[in-house]
C-alpha cells in the first residue's frame, strides 16, 4: 500500500493526511450547520472548532508518544512527523474536551449544549479519519486468510491493503469506521427527539463510540497497552460509565420535561 497520494518532488502528501483533513473538514460542515440551526455564533463555533482541532491533534499525539516513550527518546526527532500515523484519538479528545470547557468557560456559554453540537460532527470525523490508518497499515487485526477477507465481500484493494508483514489482517479499522458512521446516523435520529434534554446526546455519543471501540480493541494487534490491558478498553470502560451518569442526571435535572431541552427555537442568535 503506497502511503504517499501526491509527490510532488519538494513536498509529499499522504493519505493519512488527506483523510484526517476530510474527517475535520466533513466534521465542520456538520457542526457549522447544527450551529445555524441552533441560531449559534458563528464565530463562536468556528474559532472553537480551530482551536480544538489544533489542541486535539497536540493531544493526541502526545497521548500515543508517550505509550511510545523509549522509541521517541531514541529518535525524538519523529514526534514531529504525524503523516507517519500515531495519533491517539483518546489523547485528541481529552485535549478537545480541556479546549471546549475553558473556551466556552470563557464565553460564559453552556459546556453540554456546546458539546452536543460538537459530537455528531466529531463521530462522523472519526469515521473518515479512520481511513487514513488503512493507508498507513495502522489499526488492523489478528492474521486471517484470504477466503475469510473475500467471504466478507469486501473490495479488492481493501484486502490488497490487509496483507501487512507478510500475511493477511482482519480490517479492524473498517470495522470501527462502519461502526462510527452507523453512531452518526443514529445521532442524528437521536437528535431529532423532541424531548432531548441538553447533554443526553454526549451521553449518547460516549455510550456508543467506546462500546464498539471496547470490542474492536480487542481484535487488534497494534493496541498501546498499559501493562497487561490494553489502554482503549480501560478508557472506553470509563467513557461508558460516564455516557450512562450523563443520560441519566440530564433526564432528571430540575423542572418540567420541556425545561433544559436541546432544541430551544425560541432563541435569537446568541452564545448561549
Amino acid at each position: 500500500m503506497d502511503r504517499v497520494a501526491l509527490d510532488l518532488g519538494f513536498i509529499q502528501i499522504y493519505w493519512y493526511s488527506i483523510f484526517i483533513f476530510l474527517g475535520v473538514l466533513f466534521a465542520g460542515i456538520v457542526i457549522f450547520r447544527e450551529a445555524k440551526k441552533q441560531k449559534i455564533n458563528q464565530d463562536f463555533i468556528g474559532n472553537l472548532i480551530f482551536y480544538g482541532v489544533i489542541f486535539g491533534l497536540i493531544g493526541a499525539r502526545l497521548y500515543y508518544v508517550l505509550f511510545n516513550l523509549d522509541y521517541y527518546l531514541k529518535y525524538p526527532i519523529e514526534i514531529f512527523e504525524i503523516w507517519n500515523g500515531g495519533l491517539a484519538i483518546h489523547g485528541g479528545l481529552l485535549f478537545g474536551l480541556i479546549t471546549v470547557i475553558l473556551y466556552t468557560m470563557k464565553y460564559h456559554a453552556k459546556t453540554l449544549k456546546v458539546l452536543d453540537i460538537l459530537v455528531v460532527g466529531l463521530i462522523l470525523g472519526q469515521a473518515i479519519g479512520r481511513w487514513g490508518n488503512f493507508f498507513n497499515g495502522e489499526a488492523y487485526g489478528a492474521i486471517t486468510t484470504l477466503e475469510h477477507l473475500q467471504h466478507l465481500g469486501l473490495p479488492q484493494f481493501i484486502i490488497d491493503g490487509m496483507y501487512i508483514n507478510g500475511a493477511y489482517r482482519q480490517p479492524a479499522f473498517l470495522y470501527e469506521s462502519i461502526w462510527n458512521f452507523t453512531g452518526f446516523i443514529a445521532l442524528l435520529m437521536v437528535r431529532r427527539y423532541k424531548y432531548l434534554k441538553t447533554g443526553q446526546l454526549t451521553g449518547v455519543y460516549l455510550i456508543w463510540y467506546s462500546v464498539g471501540r471496547f470490542f474492536i480493541e480487542g481484535m487488534r494487534t497494534d493496541s498501546l497497552m498499559l501493562g497487561n490491558f490494553r489502554m482503549a478498553q480501560i478508557v472506553s470502560i470509563f467513557c461508558i460509565i460516564i455516557g450512562i451518569i450523563m443520560l441519566i442526571i440530564c433526564k432528571k435535572g430540575t423542572g418540567t420535561r420541556f425545561d433544559n431541552l436541546y432544541k430551544d427555537n425560541e432563541k435569537k442568535e446568541i452564545l448561549f
